[in-house]
């Protein structure tokens, strides 16, 4: 009897450290996509990211059974691309785009999701996993939300595009994740997620796409008694793209001619007509849309909005009957 007693008691000691050995949490995150970013928006851009931490409680570890619980503190890198200090950055070669994740949805500087060694974010992500009064061991999770944003502002606007296309930025997590945690039972809480590690990894994502914005000021001849000679005047487009993003400016033939390469402006209050030309310089090649002899104005944006002047002169001609004239251009630009 005392040998078999003795047997019994070895193989209950090896059950006891092989279910104690079952007792692990680990967390998996989620990729996460900021979709198509564009810098001269002039808005914020937000995610929500997610994650799922795992605990598997041994049925027969005793310090759990019954109220198998877990505290945890998931801590953040910096990610690749990035310095050690936040912001954080998204890279393609050499160029950046700003952003930050967060634990909470407040976008605060303190909620910056971060951890020991990252300059500026020391916030861990606190989770608590509880199975609940009499329950067995066993697998148990707990989803997590964790949110991302790229701020709007001068360092957006100047990302640039590579190629006139669309171009993704990144980071890799690729163990810059880390996790500690405690599991425990009804009676031995440690209070800390201190005692055992785990690691995971993730990428951000975001995909800068080409845009531009156009606006135009009228532009107005001075008053002319006789067209025996050029009269001149400016006018200016407001051009606003992406940095690195080519761009032309087409302009049509107006809505009086409906020509390129023959504009005229009508009298407001009968059929008579002025001709006049429009271009990208003074009394240079006449600015249309390619068609009929003319060009277009090319340029390269830089983020921030750039002047591009108009060129106007009326020729000298015939004097029409005094009046008003006018035509309307319209202006669009390919990118």
């Amino acid at each position: 009897m005392r040998r078999l007693l003795t047997l019994l008691a070895i193989v209950l000691g090896c059950l006891l450290a092989t279910a104690a050995r079952a007792d692990v949490c680990s967390v998996s995150v989620n990729d996460v996509d900021f979709g198509q970013v564009t810098p001269i928006s002039g808005g914020d851009y937000t995610v929500t990211g997610s994650g799922t931490l795992s605990c598997t409680f041994s049925t027969l570890s005793l310090g759990v059974l019954l109220t198998p619980n877990a505290r945890a503190c998931l801590n953040l890198g910096i990610g690749s691309n990035s310095l050690a200090a936040v912001p954080r950055t998204l890279g393609n070669g050499a160029a950046r785009m700003q952003y930050n994740l967060y634990v909470d949805a407040t976008y605060s500087p303190a909620t910056i999701w971060g951890g020991p060694g990252v300059t500026g974010a020391t916030t861990s992500y606190p989770l608590q996993l509880s199975a609940g009064l009499l329950t067995l061991g066993g697998t148990y999770t707990k989803n997590f939300n964790f949110y991302g944003k790229i701020p709007a502002g001068a360092a957006l606007a100047g990302v640039p595009t590579v190629s006139n296309s669309n171009t993704v930025y990144t980071s890799s997590f690729s163990g810059a994740g880390t996790m500690t945690y405690a599991m425990y039972g009804l009676l031995n809480d440690p209070g800390t997620c201190l005692g055992n590690s785990a690691s995971f990894s993730f990428t951000v994502n975001a995909t800068a796409i080409n845009n531009c914005t156009i606006t135009a000021a009228p532009m107005a001849f001075t008053t002319a008694t006789v067209l025996n000679g050029p009269v001149r005047s400016t006018s200016t487009l407001s051009v606003r793209c992406v940095n690195n993003n080519a761009y032309q400016i087409a302009l049509n033939g107006g809505t009086v001619a409906s020509s390129v390469a023959a504009r005229k402006m009508k009298n407001t209050t009968g059929p008579a007509t002025i001709g006049y030309e429009l271009s990208g310089s003074l009394d240079g090649p006449i600015w249309g849309d390619g068609t009929a002899g003319t060009s277009m104005v090319s340029g390269t944006g830089t983020g921030s909005s750039q002047p591009v002047t108009i060129y106007g002169r009326v020729p000298a001609q015939l004097t029409p009957v005094p009046g008003d004239y006018k035509d309307t251009v319209m202006a669009t630009i390919y990118f």
